[in-house]
């Protein structure tokens, strides 16, 4: 999974991606900091893992990975060239799903590259954007469908699909909000739109406004708008997050605790990025290696197989299933079978979050 953190300059976003990550990307007050895209690449916290992981004390421990891209911050006429648009779009292209950064608390001494601070025009200043480079991305599909109609009438269908898409993006609505059949929303995902991507709305407080955000009125326009068009929010505090990993693992959990927080900016992005993009894990235990799998939601047993290794897919007998829960209460996979716990589930299995699996295949 890659995810790309974008949003205009000097809103924060290196700085949330400097504590997501602890890359060390440069994080400075003034605008288009960021030039190149930073990567980083993140374990996903699972505590199921690390149970397993107590349970076999493997040889090996491999939790699921996010990848997250720092893209460099967007200005109006990015979609024509402006600031360091063509270079932004071009990454903003290849990622999953975006985390769009806006700023919502008010700061003399941080520059806003507008010259105040309103985070739903600064929302509006990158869809926009990214709608007009769409609808130059789909001028040209539609150009080519139209030749392929006059040799073949079968693209009439396709043609009329994106003549209505392309309405929708004049009325400066995201590809993301257009309603089609799923079997059309197929068609318009392969030509690869920007404003299709999901969105999760990165809304960043500072101190006093992330300690009572429900009661935050830039927070709350943010909220709205997500719920609107269907995306995700998430409250953060990026200098919070900062603070947090600058301090001893071990103090880590008491400081969140005294903040009156769960868990860590971090876990709480995974969480709304697994949600938004439908994806669950499934878990592989044994002396040699505890591992987690991430799928999609509604994937079958042998394409889940498949995701270890073609061969398994390919010569797919049955899944050896068993819950992590059940699992944990048995304590043991020996206990578990004996229990009748453990399910031998065929071709047509739907995985499960938290499935605990052995593949049995034959090359």
């Amino acid at each position: 999974m890659k995810m790309g953190i974008v949003g205009l300059p000097n809103v924060g976003k290196s700085t949330l991606f400097n504590a997501i990550t602890n890359a060390g990307a440069e994080a400075a007050n003034y605008p288009f900091c960021t030039i190149d895209p930073n990567i980083g690449v993140v374990s996903v916290p699972d505590e199921r893992l690390d149970r397993l992981a107590e349970m076999y004390h493997p040889e090996k421990y491999t939790p699921a990975v996010i990848e997250f891209v720092d893209i460099a911050g967007l200005v109006k006429g990015a979609s024509k060239g402006e600031g360091l648009g063509n270079k932004f779009l071009a990454n903003i292209r290849e990622v999953d799903a975006i985390v769009h950064v806006m700023r919502c608390f008010e700061d003399d001494s941080v520059i806003h590259v507008d010259g105040s601070v309103d985070p739903l025009r600064d929302i509006d200043v990158i869809n926009l954007e990214l709608i007009l480079a769409d609808m130059e991305t789909l001028e040209r599909r539609i150009d080519r469908t139209a030749k392929l109609l006059k040799g073949d009438k079968k693209y009439q269908a396709e043609l009329d699909l994106f003549t209505a898409l392309q309405k929708h993006l004049e009325d400066e609505k995201p590809a993301r909000a257009f309603v089609c059949a799923p079997d059309e929303r197929a068609i318009i995902t392969s030509v690869n739109l920007l404003t299709d991507k999901p969105v999760i709305y990165a809304a960043n407080l500072d101190e006093d406004g992330f300690a009572d955000y429900v009661n935050n009125e830039m927070y709350q326009k943010v909220a709205a708008r997500a719920k609107a068009e269907g995306s995700e929010v998430l409250p953060i505090c990026a200098k919070l997050e900062q603070d947090i990993l600058d301090l001893p693992p071990e103090e880590r959990g008491e400081f969140l605790k005294e903040l009156g927080i769960t868990e860590s900016g971090l876990s709480r992005l995974i969480k709304v990025s697994y949600r938004l993009l439908g994806l669950i894990s499934y878990l592989t235990g044994g002396p040699k290696e505890v591992r987690a799998w991430t799928i999609e939601r509604g994937t079958r047993a042998p394409q889940a197989a498949g995701k270890i290794h073609t061969d398994f897919e390919r010569g797919f007998i049955r899944a050896e299933c068993v819950s992590f829960d059940e699992l944990m209460a048995c304590g043991s996979m020996t206990v578990a079978r004996e229990k009748g716990l453990v399910r031998s589930e065929g071709r047509d299995y739907v995985m499960r979050d938290g499935d605990v699996v052995l593949y049995r295949f034959n090359v």
